[in-house]
């Protein structure tokens, strides 16, 4: 399931050089001759955003980026032109390159624009993309960064292809052994529970969710434990697998509702993604990924609304909408968390369409219970890599919406505030700090947009990576 992945240093082993820049004046820093830096400024004037290259001696691409006040999004400007420059780069068969750009930061996000670029979902497809970028060397990185970003880059892409594989090909059970296989050979260690494992934890929201469905569902702990890590208690991440939703009884009504819903998986997605990433730069971050796994039917013994299921930890639970189901198998999950004692709990999930309509495409829906220092450390994050959080608030009043009258809780709170009485519901189930990430907006497109490729984006994987290694080195 890993492909064969770019790889990233300092070092500039020949193919292609590029050069980008956002100011003319910044040209002086690339020790060009002066024709060349006057044909230069001569495309530069009017071509913002534009690129071109020449093929004498080395193939070179000179890039004019629009400029940003802001340094993270100059950052996003510097991945987006590396998308743009990707097709020059393929229709020359260039896998090996050398970005260089006023900064390191800029550098750095040029070549992450690149990678991320190249990627093609073409599992299926006959005729098959056969350009591979192997190499981006780029000014002024250094080898833990290097390191760092070429293993967030492969855990988006891993992530990416988890999330557009159909279910024919990834229900629970084959997603549980495809991680099995990825542990062995990236790193880490996997447990999968099946289901009379599951069944003997009393995982009621899991097994109340599966009960529709032929295929049984499993739970994933995934463990990446170095020798002496940094954290004495670990940091645990949470992802919804429901490998393919179709809302059960309480099925989507609308045209189109359910075609992209093999998505629904894309916060179990992330949590693979990023146990791949941290194992694979062999972090000193302690980090287990928990995944409850099962797809949503409306057949067979399919729950009701009306039904109560009884969770993990003893809380009933009135189910009254069938398709509020991801917030069901994640209280199960949130509640088995609490025996790991963690430091930190992150969930992520494709949880509401509520979400969609707050913040739309540009943005993920955070709450919780993080402090504050802490959370502006996971916002900062978000900036970095432009996956950015709106957050949202938890008050008490809102505890009320989801009061039933005949089980502890109900599992859908009404029209108002869908997404925070979502994770009100989640929240019900901590006893830590805890963060709810609800990724519905940004992890399946259905226009790529620059670096983002249409389906699958791998959202919230370099946001995980960038906030586990700055708050563990705060």
């Amino acid at each position: 399931m890993l492909k064969q992945h770019t790889s990233f240093g300092s070092e500039d082993k020949g193919g292609a050089h590029i050069i980008a820049f956002d100011s003319v004046d910044q040209l002086a820093s690339f020790s060009l001759d002066d024709n060349t830096v006057k044909a230069v400024e001569t495309f530069a004037k009017n071509n913002d955003g534009q690129y071109f290259y020449t093929t004498g001696d080395r193939f070179t691409v000179y890039c004019k980026v629009k400029h940003e006040s802001v340094s993270q999004r100059q950052m996003e400007a510097y991945r987006r032109a590396g998308s743009a420059i990707l097709p020059a780069l393929k229709a020359f068969a260039q896998d090996s390159l050398f970005a260089q750009t006023p900064g390191s930061d800029l550098s750095e996000a040029l070549a992450e624009g690149l990678a991320l670029s190249n990627y093609s979902f073409d599992n299926y497809k006959s005729k098959k993309s056969t350009y591979l970028l192997n190499y981006v060397g780029a000014h002024g990185l250094n080898d833990e960064r290097a390191n760092e970003l070429t293993w967030m880059v492969a855990g988006n892409l891993l992530a990416r292809d988890l999330v557009n594989e159909p279910l024919i090909k990834l229900t629970a059970p084959l997603f549980s052994d495809m991680v099995v296989n990825l542990g062995k050979h990236v790193g880490f260690t996997v447990e999968v529970l099946n289901k009379a494992n599951i069944e003997s934890l009393r995982m009621g929201g899991l097994l109340g969710v599966n009960k529709g469905s032929i295929d049984p569902p499993t739970f994933t702990i995934m463990e990446h434990k170095p020798e002496n890590p940094r954290n004495d208690k670990p940091l645990i991440l949470v992802g919804k697998g429901v490998m393919y939703d179709t809302g059960g009884l309480s099925l989507k009504p609308t045209a189109g509702s359910m075609d992209s819903m093999k998505s629904d998986m894309a916060g179990a997605a992330a949590v693979v993604g990023a146990v791949t990433s941290m194992a694979g730069m062999k972090s000193d971050v302690w980090v287990i990924g928990l995944v409850p796994a099962t797809d949503n039917r409306p057949g067979g013994n399919a729950i009701t609304p009306g039904d109560v299921l009884h969770m993990y930890d003893g809380t009933t639970v009135e189910v009254l909408n069938t398709d509020a189901e991801g917030r069901l198998i994640l209280a199960d999950a949130l509640a088995f968390a609490k025996k790991y004692n963690p430091d930190l709990v992150i969930d992520l999930a494709t949880l509401t369409g509520a979400a969609v309509i707050a913040a739309g495409r540009h943005a993920i829906c955070a709450m919780g219970t993080l402090d504050d220092q802490d959370y502006m450390l996971m916002e900062m994050a978000g900036h970095d890599m432009h996956e950015r959080l709106v957050r949202l608030p938890l008050w008490p009043e809102y505890d009320e919406m989801i009061k039933s009258n005949v089980a502890d809780l109900k599992n859908i709170g009404g029209r108002e505030a869908g997404t925070i009485t979502a994770g009100k519901f989640l929240e019900h189930f901590t006893d830590y700090p805890w963060v709810h990430l609800d990724i519905a907006a940004s992890a399946f497109l259905d226009k790529g947009d620059a670096y983002r490729p249409e389906g699958g984006t791998g959202a919230g994987v370099r946001l995980l990576t960038r906030f586990i290694n700055r708050h563990y080195r705060k």
